[in-house]
């Protein structure tokens, strides 16, 4: 859901910040990454942020990224390839 933020309904980055937040790691809502380092060994639980900003997931290993798409879709589990251009980011 556009603007959600809970498990009632929410779009990727009320998704990431909760899950970052079910770690005790407190995120900012939008431009998530701004508090993070770019890195190219990306390792489970660092962000994927998609298609220059437009998107942002979570990867969890070997290529695969969760996030959540749109309310048809859900929350899923992809290959980081599927939602377009990925970069990384890891907490300093």
């Amino acid at each position: 859901m556009y603007g959600g933020t809970s498990t009632a309904g929410w779009d990727c980055s009320g998704f990431v910040q909760w899950a970052y937040a079910q770690a005790g790691i407190s995120i900012p809502r939008i431009n998530q990454w701004s508090v993070m380092v770019q890195t190219a060994n990306p390792q489970p639980g660092d962000l994927v942020v998609q298609n220059g900003g437009v998107h942002v997931g979570i990867y969890v290993g070997n290529g695969m990224v969760i996030s959540a798409l749109n309310p048809s879709q859900g929350t899923l589990l992809l290959p980081a390839s599927a939602t377009g251009t990925s970069v990384y980011y890891t907490l300093p």
